[in-house]
Parts: structure tokens; sequence; C-alpha cells
């Protein structure tokens, strides 16, 4: 599913080079739940966005579904971050002028205007499924950053992706919602339908996933 060789990402600073992610090898098979742990500054979120096909490694081979996905053309690459991978990002990055059905649906009309009606109601029971379900047509800046959360992942979902990447999926969340959301993306990742990789800090949830990996200054070190 995911194959990691050698990836790295150096940065440039007015202090000078700065190693965030150092030659990492990992190897993801379809329908695992890889959970990442690590302190602020590891590298994990550097190593996230360059698996999610959003930041180009500085070395190094990522490949998804036996793609080297850097080495795409700008459109492919799109496409294939569009339709097979999810991303939750550590922030809500809604859009605020789109009502939070808006901003669900639009990943699936990319490049797709003539399923609008299937994109809008995929994104109703998306919300629904999250416990958005009486806040579609509302804002972002109407709602509490715990349900942009919660909307920032009906979003990733909407294109049914194979990998979904989820970086704090469940921060600013109350235990209760936090234990329903887990519930239903184990639910996901078990039936086969999605492998998921997970960066997090509560180490309560590691334990749900079937392997936790640690970073420590840009390398694994379990």
């Amino acid at each position: 599913m995911l194959s990691c060789g050698q990836v790295g990402k150096t940065y440039s600073t007015e202090r000078g080079t700065v190693d965030a992610v150092r030659a990492i090898d990992l190897e993801v098979p379809r329908g695992e739940f890889v959970a990442i742990v690590g302190r602020s500054g590891s590298g994990k979120s550097s190593l996230m966005a360059m698996i999610g096909g959003l930041s180009r490694p500085t070395r190094g081979t990522i490949c998804v579904h036996g793609v080297d996905i850097w080495a795409l053309p700008d459109d492919r690459l799109a496409q294939l971050r569009s339709r097979e991978i999810g991303f939750v990002f550590q922030f809500a990055s809604l859009l605020p002028t789109l009502r939070l059905v808006d901003n669900v649906a639009l990943p699936a009309l990319l490049g797709r205007p003539r399923e609008t009606q299937a994109a809008y109601r995929t994104a109703a029971q998306l919300l629904d499924q999250v416990g958005l379900a009486g806040y579609a047509d509302a804002y972002p800046m109407e709602i509490s950053s715990g349900e942009q959360r919660r909307a920032v992942l009906a979003r990733a979902l909407i294109n049914a992706p194979s990998l979904l990447l989820a970086d704090e999926p469940t921060s600013d969340l109350d235990e209760q919602t936090e234990l329903a959301i887990m519930d239903w993306l184990k639910a996901l990742n078990r039936s086969g339908q999605m492998t998921l990789i997970m960066v997090t800090h509560n180490l309560r949830l590691t334990a749900e996933a079937d392997r936790t990996l640690q970073i420590a200054n840009g390398s694994l070190v379990s």
C-alpha cells in the first residue's frame, strides 16, 4: 500500500539547514492502522505531508499502490491525491466563505461537476456520521473548533480514500466524541476499505493501532 525509501526533508533557514526528516524507511501494508508518536518538532507532520503528496521530499521515494508519487507530473499527482488519499490536517483549514456541506463536498466536485447531487448526498451523510447533521448550512465561524475538526474529518473521507493520513484527528474533541470518531475510523479500517496512518500525542489512542512507531529528531526509533 505504502512504501517509503530513505525519505528525507531538509529546510533552509537563516541559521542554516535543518533536517526535519532523516532517511526514513517505512512499509505499510493495505488495511493496517499505524500510529505515529513523537515530541513536537520531531518530524511527524513533515513526514505526513510528504506521504500525502503535499510537500516534496528532499531525497528518497514514496510509493502508493506501487506508484512513485513524486515522479508523477503535477496533474497526475493531484488526481492521485484527490482520489486515493484523505488528509486530516492538524488545523481545521475549512474555507470560511463556504457552508460545512460545501466544504465537505468540494473535493468530490473537483474535475467532476456532473456529480454534484451525489457529492452533496454523500457530504450530508458524512456530516451525520460525525454528529453534525444539523449543521450542514452553518459556516465554520458559527461552530466550535471541535465541530470544525469533525467537519474536516468528513471532508477527508468524501472520496472514500484508500489511505487516510490523520494528523491529531481528535484534538479539540471531548472524550465521548473522540471515542465515537475513533470507533468509526476503526470500523472503516477493519472493513478493509481504508489504510490509516495517524499522528497523535494521545497514548491512549495508540492502543487501538496495529502498530505504533516513534519519531525522534526526524528518524524512526521504533
